[in-house]
């Protein structure tokens, strides 16, 4: 990321909730095309969180502590706020002189802007106003909401009006917090009457329906991007007699991660819809 601040825009996606396992059965299975086209080599990374729920995971996500890889470390990580004594800044990390990496993407020129999905972003208390409120523009609606079933195409539709305003001379930051695998997820599995994993790798198969569309708006502008695309935490079905998370168990900690750059024209707009080809690191 270092030698791409400044020439590159930035697009960051949390797919909120989102398990490892699921997202990689389904990758392996065909069921994920979109996914699969885009992550290097059609795989997920497997990486553990630093939270266990979405404030904390973005919180520590926007300071720079993103998703650590499951194999002994050090990692250098590939950005963080300047801290004397950290052993994880690297050569090639690159460093901000600010206490989050939004401000200090501002500060290096970019236009930062958060779609927001779940109700940390919500802005309808003080805590729902944190996250967005580091951004230079922020949008939620109840659209985007975890109990939206077309939450993500509203997220769409949205940032086909934004991407558009941003000066031609500036770089853009834009998040994404996708709510559709959070609870309630039922609505994606016809007849199902409860959550379940069935109906959590359901909705990433509706999130995979429409995420071409996200990576040409992203391109729109005629530069190519960076993408961050990870989950903040996992969820439990009734693991150990855990549901939900915000607990410390293997299915909430363990998360998929994946960062890659697209080019101006990979993906192209057809209406709702996108296709493209292959994308590189």
């Amino acid at each position: 990321m270092k030698d791409l601040v400044g020439s590159h825009d930035l697009l960051f996606v949390t797919l909120d909730t989102l398990r490892y396992d699921v997202a990689a059965e389904l990758v392996a299975a065909g069921r994920t095309p979109a996914l699969a086209r885009a992550l290097p080599g059609g795989r997920w990374q497997r990486r553990h969180s630093p939270a266990s729920f979405t404030y904390a995971a973005h919180q520590a996500f926007f300071a720079g502590f993103l998703p650590t890889p499951t194999a002994p470390g050090p990692h250098p990580r590939l950005f963080a706020a300047a801290f004397p004594g950290s052993e994880t800044t690297g050569g090639d990390t690159w460093v901000f002189d600010a206490p989050e990496v939004v401000s200090g993407l501002a500060a290096a020129g970019y236009h930062t802007v958060c779609v927001g999905g779940v109700g940390f972003f919500n802005h309808r208390s003080p805590l729902g106003r944190v996250l967005p409120g580091l951004f230079a523009e922020s949008h939620w609606e109840p659209e985007f909401g975890v109990t939206a079933p077309g939450c993500f195409e509203a997220q769409l539709d949205r940032i086909a009006t934004v991407v558009p305003t941003v000066p031609a001379d500036r770089s853009l930051f834009l998040f994404v917090n996708v709510a559709a695998m959070h609870q309630p997820n039922r609505h994606y599995l016809p007849g199902a009457a409860a959550d379940s994993r069935d109906s959590h790798a359901a909705a990433l198969e509706y999130v995979d329906r429409h995420i071409g569309r996200l990576f040409a708006l992203a391109t729109a502008r005629g530069r190519p991007c960076l993408v961050l695309i990870c989950a903040d935490h996992g969820t439990a079905y009734g693991e150990d007699g855990h549901t939900g998370h915000r607990v410390a168990h293997e299915v909430v900690w363990t998360v998929p991660y994946a960062e890659f750059v697209i080019e101006p024209g990979q993906w192209e707009l057809s209406g709702t819809a996108a296709t493209g080809g292959s994308f590189h690191d």
